[in-house]
């Protein structure tokens, strides 16, 4: 039934728990992965001001490069096939380049990892995956950890 499982990763815990259940879903359908990384460089540029504008991006690209190998990695040691892509972008919806690239790679499901917020917490921080189910047009497979709240 899903052959190409798109996993967007970003190296935290719910998101190494998506990470899991995808390769479990992989092994089971004889599916390949699709690892996606998003490297948000909004924050770099926010100081204007900034002397280290270059330095910030390079160790933002640097680390996103690192989570994807990760990924990678941890997916291959498990026997299941794995293509990767890290992009940057500069005030992009990060949900829309998710889509975006979900459709590209001819995904036919994603499964993402999720904190679970609730509340006055979810309404300050948001979540990627919130935004990706109000827009996706693929199936979705959300992975929260057991003891959010």
């Amino acid at each position: 039934m899903y052959k190409r499982i798109f996993v967007p990763i970003d190296g935290s815990y719910p998101s190494d728990l998506a990470l899991r259940e995808a390769i479990a879903l992989a092994k089971d359908q004889n599916a390949t992965i699709g690892i996606f990384h998003v490297i948000d460089l909004t924050a770099t540029y926010s100081s204007v001001n900034s002397p280290h504008i270059v330095e910030r991006q390079n160790a933002l690209q640097a680390e996103g490069q690192k989570v994807v190998a990760a990924g990678s990695e941890v997916v291959r040691a498990m026997g299941v096939q794995c293509d990767s892509k890290c992009i940057s972008t500069f005030s992009k919806d990060i949900c829309d380049l998710i889509e975006n690239e979900a459709n590209h790679w001819s995904a036919d499901v994603i499964v993402i990892g999720t904190h679970g917020r609730r509340g006055i917490r979810r309404m300050f921080l948001g979540s990627v995956a919130e935004g990706l189910a109000r827009i996706s047009n693929k199936p979705l497979l959300l992975i929260r950890p057991r003891d959010s709240g």
